[in-house]
């Protein structure tokens, strides 16, 4: 096999690796909520945000399409995807770091810190700042900031509509409702999650000059994607699981529903509209947040949900610390 050959399977490879550990780290993402409030059993919430994972993948081309040809230009040749494959090294590292923590960090966020870490430290390469300030960063600040209010707003319209309800009744109502609302939170999981390892792929095709278009996305490509990043969610991150579902606020039915519909909604919005690749761990926790604040403000473990806020402050600096050591490491490989 050619050098150019093997450089890209590497990629590949490792891409898929970060696809899996981006499954079982969001795994939480989709179910946490649906469990903690006993809408579903773990592994049917499991079942569901895999399948829901796999169909959203198919959706996601937009935001594939942005992380692979616009956040980052890469020198030429074979030392290239020595870039990609350190960036993508480094943010599987801050996954499995978090993970181990029970901490929700955002994997998307620990992917591009690593591509950018990398990329500082190669002869020929360029950031695109404006792109990963429009792109990246005013996404970051903008998504939690539109879930907590969204959350907010939705739980208290629910609460005034069904003020006189029975809460036996409504519970068991909203524990249905719930399956619809986790379905739709796993396909804009999906949407976001598995493009970025799709676009991280065509880039390493483009780059070692297996097909000519930057954004083309092949159809093995979507299908390989969806599977890993489905079999990762059904592995399951229980840690980051109780960390969610249990540990921010005590999520009933209805709250668990409102924070799912607000941040499906999210996603769907900068996906299909926007294109934009954002952080479905940023957007869930906050309307979690959102909505337990309805209760009263000491509903929400404020103590947790700022571990929380600093693990995502530093997932970007961190990935690319990681990224920018493991280039040094493996450059020699790709020369």
């Amino acid at each position: 096999m050619s050098p150019e050959l093997i450089a890209v399977l590497a990629v590949i490879a490792v891409a898929l690796a970060f696809d899996y550990t981006n499954g079982f780290h969001d795994a939480a993402n989709a179910i946490a909520t649906s469990v903690s409030t006993r809408a579903l059993t773990p592994r049917i919430a499991l079942g569901l945000a895999a399948v829901g994972n796999f169909v959203g993948a198919h959706f996601g081309a937009g935001v594939a399409k942005t992380v692979g040809d616009g956040l980052v230009t890469l020198p030429t040749g074979v030392s290239s995807l020595g870039v990609v494959f350190a960036g993508v090294l480094g943010a599987i590292a801050w996954n499995l770091i978090t993970w181990y923590f029970g901490l929700p960090s955002s994997s998307s966020h620990a992917l591009f810190g690593g591509l950018v870490g990398a990329t500082l430290l190669s002869t020929g390469g360029l950031v695109q700042w404006g792109n990963i300030g429009e792109k990246v960063l005013l996404p970051m600040v903008l998504s939690p900031i539109v879930g907590l209010t969204l959350g907010y707003l939705l739980m208290l319209a629910i609460l005034w509509l069904f003020r006189k309800g029975q809460p036996g009744k409504l519970n068991r109502g909203f524990r249905w409702a719930q399956t619809a609302s986790a379905a739709a939170m796993s396909v804009g999981h999906g949407m976001q999650d598995a493009a970025k390892t799709m676009g991280i792929v065509v880039l390493a095709l483009y780059t070692g000059g297996f097909q000519e278009s930057k954004t083309h996305i092949p159809g093995w490509v979507f299908w390989t994607s969806a599977t890993m990043l489905a079999l990762g969610t059904y592995a399951g991150g229980w840690r980051i699981i109780r960390t969610l579902g249990r540990k921010i606020i005590d999520l009933g039915p209805p709250e668990g529903f409102a924070a799912e519909t607000v941040a499906s909604a999210v996603l769907y919005f900068n996906a299909l509209v926007l294109k934009a690749p954002i952080s479905t761990t940023h957007t869930i926790t906050s309307a979690i947040m959102g909505v337990g604040a309805t209760k009263r403000l000491s509903a929400v473990r404020w103590n947790v949900a700022g571990n929380i806020v600093i693990a995502w402050i530093i997932t970007f600096p961190a990935a690319a610390l990681i990224a920018c050591v493991t280039y040094l490491l493996v450059r020699p490989l790709f020369g």
